[in-house]
């Protein structure tokens, strides 16, 4: 399993060539998982060391569950297996998004829908922010 080198100066960390994640308190950074092919955002979790090395290793998405305190690699049970087409990593190396092609019925959500994203949040300055059903 693969040990990531520590981030190096500002300099080393937004312009060169080494990936150097920057994990958070806990160890893990951030993940957005986005369709392959339209690019929509399917879901958005974490990764510790273990499950960013296993996703490099093995081209398939696992993932960190806080609640779970467990490593767990999607789609192992439901069948929506994602393949990692892409992986880019933001300015602070402390941010990743991986374009993914997921097997199975295509959904990531537990809820059974296809994406996590769901809900719009519409806000007016005299009422409360409230949540329709996206299109």
């Amino acid at each position: 399993m693969p040990h990531f080198p520590p981030p190096g100066d500002k300099a080393a960390l937004e312009e060169g060539l080494v990936f150097t994640p920057k994990f958070d308190r806990d160890g893990l950074v951030t993940v957005v998982a986005v369709g392959a092919e339209k690019g929509e955002v399917l879901m958005v979790a974490h990764m510790n060391e273990e499950s960013l090395s296993r996703t490099l290793e093995t081209g398939e998405a696992w993932y960190w569950s806080r609640s779970r305190r467990s490593l767990w690699r999607k789609g192992e049970t439901s069948g929506q297996i994602q393949r990692v087409v892409e992986m880019l990593t933001d300015c602070d190396q402390d941010a990743l998004v991986i374009r993914v092609e997921v097997g199975g019925d295509g959904g990531c959500c537990h809820t059974g829908r296809h994406s996590c994203f769901y809900r719009v949040v519409k806000g007016d300055h005299d009422a409360p922010a409230r949540l329709v059903l996206a299109q």
